[in-house]
């Protein structure tokens, strides 16, 4: 049993620590703040117990003295308890107290530390604390104290006096009284200062002042705030990212989601995962594959389902392949084969099943065809395949369902706050609109994977306003970009 103390870092999942991610994966409770990613929750195991503890101004689920009783209590149960903190778990964080609640307790307790938003969210900002000629030293400083103390203990005469650069961290509600203190004890009023709000967040906002305009300038708490020379600098990277401010919506199964969710959100986006369907594993009988002289794959998904359910069980591999040729709709269906060990012999140049058909031998004698794919497809392909003189067979390998959504998702698009929306199959986009009903106006962008997908997206009254080419993941991120015409949120290419 123990209970880990673990810096979440700022709002980025990807500063998570190494070591964080290996305590989160076999925690049994998450015990969880405000400023701690969600997106990190999903690293827990599927059952672990999640417990929320966050404070925000004006409202605390629990005070701390409840939380260090619950981090007591939990690890004295023998449990792996994971305490996720906003930030650096000893940086203003209250970890030492709860550090403390565990020493006293005899219960076991370690800390992971994790990056602090002093540094992360200036340097998200473009803002080096340090800068060669400007600044050879950085002070952080928190701008709210414990209001029962009825002293303070920051000295802001000293820290006027000290130059260098200073971070301010939880002071967006006293910014005014802070920048008077600091002019009064000597700083000059025209002193660059920089408010970094939800840095390293897709939702990051940046406001500069000086220390005479900083109160009228409209900062907000959670703020990181960078008084000094260096707060001058912009050397800014984040911001400009070509999808920064867009809000796009994935609607691709949940574990699926994964590579589409990293690309889009590597260039800046904040996603929304709405998956409109689940992939549901079909019991099947595996044919003699060595009878086929071409086995087909329609996608990723038939692939994994074939071999995971098919050969794998029957205690055979990717030698059952030997004697057949394979094809593969698409550069996708292709890369999933290659994980599997096959390189396919066909991959048409247009990615849809009329191009595969196009790209298709025709025999030179009795010949058979397996077709691995879901339950539920179009029938382009066996009809052609037996137009070409092929005996086909269909084996299908899974099926899939409509999802149910997030209802604070399907909130977020209702109202008109999603910029363009994403599909990769027919089948998303009919349970997409069988569950959200109309889009609002006006309406956000649509993105499709392909004509297919367009083709079915129109039949339910949509404008599809960009489609990939290539049909493939690389083709629709791209499309995405397109569709935006290569600009951000707020305006410059």
């Amino acid at each position: 049993m123990t209970v880990y103390l673990v810096g979440a870092g700022p709002g980025d999942p990807g500063l998570l620590t190494r070591r964080g991610a290996e305590v989160l994966a076999r925690a049994d409770v998450v015990v969880y703040d405000r400023l701690a990613s969600p997106a990190l929750l999903a690293l827990a195991p599927p059952g672990a117990e999640l417990v929320d503890v966050g404070k925000a101004p004006g409202r605390a689920a629990m005070t701390q003295e409840q939380i260090n009783e619950l981090l007591v209590a939990r690890g004295e149960r023998g449990e792996e308890v994971v305490r996720l903190k906003g930030g650096d778990p000893f940086v203003f964080g209250r970890g030492g107290e709860e550090a403390e609640a565990c020493i006293a307790a005899g219960v076991p307790f370690e800390v992971v530390p994790g990056i602090t938003s002093a540094i992360a969210a200036p340097a998200y900002a473009g803002i080096p604390v340090t800068h060669r000629g400007l600044s050879t030293s950085f002070t952080v400083v928190t701008g709210h104290e414990d209001p029962a103390k009825g002293t303070s203990d920051t000295d802001w005469d000293a820290l006027a006096k000290a130059g260098g650069t200073l971070v301010i961290l939880m002071g967006a509600g006293r910014i005014a009284e802070i920048a008077r203190a600091l002019v009064a004890g000597g700083r000059d009023p025209d002193t660059p200062v920089a408010a970094v709000r939800w840095g390293t967040r897709p939702e990051q906002r940046t406001v500069r002042a000086t220390l005479a305009t900083i109160a009228q300038a409209g900062v907000e708490a959670p703020s990181a705030i960078v008084v000094g020379a260096v707060a001058a600098l912009d050397l800014a990277w984040f911001e400009r990212r070509p999808l920064f401010g867009r809000r796009i919506v994935v609607t691709r199964a949940r574990e699926q989601a994964s590579e589409l969710r990293a690309r889009l959100e590597a260039l800046g986006a904040q996603v929304l995962e709405i998956p409109a369907i689940e992939i549901e594993p079909v019991d099947f009988a595996l044919p003699d594959v060595g009878a086929y002289e071409w086995v087909v794959f329609t996608s990723a998904n038939g692939v994994d389902a074939f071999f995971d359910r098919g050969l794998l069980a029957a205690g055979l591999d990717a030698r059952a392949l030997a004697s057949s040729r394979v094809a593969a709709i698409g550069p996708g269906t292709a890369d999933a084969l290659r994980r599997r060990g096959i390189v396919a012999d066909l991959v048409p140049e247009r990615f849809v099943a009329e191009s595969l058909l196009d790209a298709f031998p025709a025999p030179s004698g009795p010949a058979r065809v397996l077709l691995a794919r879901a339950e539920v497809a179009r029938d382009v392909l066996p009809e052609g395949l037996e137009a070409k003189g092929y005996t086909t067979d269909v084996l299908p390998v899974y099926r899939t369902r409509p999802a149910a959504p997030d209802p604070a998702d399907l909130e977020a698009l209702r109202a008109g706050a999603v910029d363009a929306v994403t599909f990769t199959s027919s089948s998303t986009v009919t349970n997409f609109c069988d569950a959200v009903g109309p889009l609002p106006e006006p309406p956000p962008l649509v993105v499709s994977i392909g004509p297919v997908t367009s083709a079915t997206a129109r039949a339910r009254g949509l404008s599809v306003d960009a489609e990939a080419d290539p049909h493939t993941i690389d083709g629709l991120v791209a499309a995405v970009l397109d569709a935006f015409g290569g600009t951000r949120a707020g305006g410059a290419a």
